[in-house]
């Protein structure tokens, strides 16, 4: 197990809070937290970009369908 710190539970309104140390500070502004059993666990909401995400799939085994060029274009396009 990793680093360890007594911290203080809370009261913010009606829930209940507990500051991070720095030592623990997590990216970003945003987490997930779970109860496992009687332990919480905190995880920082990790936002990957179009191509990490790109990178994770396989290729594309099925068919495109047909497109109507002809179509109008939306009145909010711009080129």
């Amino acid at each position: 197990m990793g680093a360890e710190r007594h911290v203080k539970l809370f009261r913010n309104g009606r829930n209940q809070a507990v500051r991070i140390p720095v030592e623990f500070e997590m990216p970003g502004d945003e987490a997930i937290m779970r109860k496992e059993g009687d332990r919480l666990v905190i995880e920082p909401v990790r936002k990957t970009d179009l191509l990490e995400w790109l990178a994770t799939i396989g290729p594309w085994e099925g068919e495109f369908p047909e497109l109507d060029i002809d179509e109008p274009l939306p009145r909010d396009f711009d080129l």
